[in-house]
């Protein structure tokens, strides 16, 4: 191939770049960065109400996760045992699963006509339905948890599989308890994997679309969902393209906030071989 071919080969990725990426970054920012349009849309009652439940949301989801999700890092972390390797890629089955089959799926379990519902008016004999989540925060967190569960397993269990068991046997050996054990050697051993899983997740859960429109309802906005509304439903793309500025800007906080807290968390570990994994 001639020297023009290959320049005409690097132009390529650069083109899709700037058509796909470059532009409508620079369109979103044209619209946004008039001082009157947001001005306006900051003003509005109703995107401190938006801005307040895309955080809590995330926040709440974040913490759910973990809390579920540890406990199967550990396991998957520490101990061999039949099936692993088939139960941890079942666990990345809800991450790639899309927003529609997992909204119908709960609300078809969780919902006033769903199998759950179904079930305990059949067995208490309930003339109505006692778990009715539908359109509620709780269905929410719940799909979120269901989602991002296999974050923390891959990322903590992978990262908690390695680590050597050596430091932990010598702070028994000097009087520790298992808690004192793990609060103090196991857990900052583990805080750059748990602040990036947290992270990830964060990043998901603040995001979210599909979850929130389909499983919230008119009832709950997020950024990404009020975006859509503006755009779609009001025709109102000033105001939609200074909420996506506002969520890009607090989107890229977050990876700087992250930077730094990964680099004061991180502390020097000393990893083992899989073969002196615990049985």
């Amino acid at each position: 191939m001639s020297k023009r071919g290959y320049q005409f080969l690097f132009l390529l990725p650069i083109g899709f770049l700037v058509v796909f990426f470059l532009y409508p970054i620079l369109s979103i920012l044209q619209r946004s960065l008039q001082p009157a349009a947001f001005v306006e849309v900051v003003q509005k009652a109703s995107f401190a109400k938006v801005l307040w439940f895309t955080l809590w949301q995330a926040v709440v989801s974040t913490l759910l996760t973990l809390l579920v999700a540890l406990p199967a890092a550990y396991l998957f972390g520490r101990f061999r045992f039949p099936g692993k390797t088939a139960l941890r890629a079942l666990s990345t089955v809800p991450f790639v699963m899309p927003t529609v089959v997992v909204a119908t799926a709960f609300r078809a379990l969780l919902g006033p006509r769903g199998w759950v519902n179904l079930s305990l008016q059949s067995l208490f004999d309930l003339p109505y339905a006692p778990l009715d989540l539908e359109r509620t925060v709780g269905l929410i967190l719940l799909a979120h948890v269901f989602y991002n569960y296999a974050v923390v397993v891959r990322i903590v269990g992978g990262y908690w599989s390695n680590l050597s068991q050596h430091t932990e046997e010598a702070a028994s050996v000097l009087g520790a308890n298992r808690w004192r054990v793990f609060r103090l050697v196991t857990l900052p051993a583990l805080m750059p994997a748990i602040v990036t899983a947290s992270l990830l997740i964060f990043l998901f859960t603040f995001t979210s679309f599909g979850v929130i429109l389909i499983l919230g309802g008119p009832g709950f906005s997020t950024l990404e969902t009020e975006i859509y509304r503006q755009a779609m439903s009001f025709l109102d793309l000033p105001s939609a393209a200074v909420l996506s500025v506002i969520q890009i800007f607090i989107t890229y906080g977050v990876m700087l906030a992250y930077s730094v807290l990964s680099q004061r968390s991180t502390v020097p570990v000393r990893f083992q071989a899989r073969r002196e994994l615990q049985k």
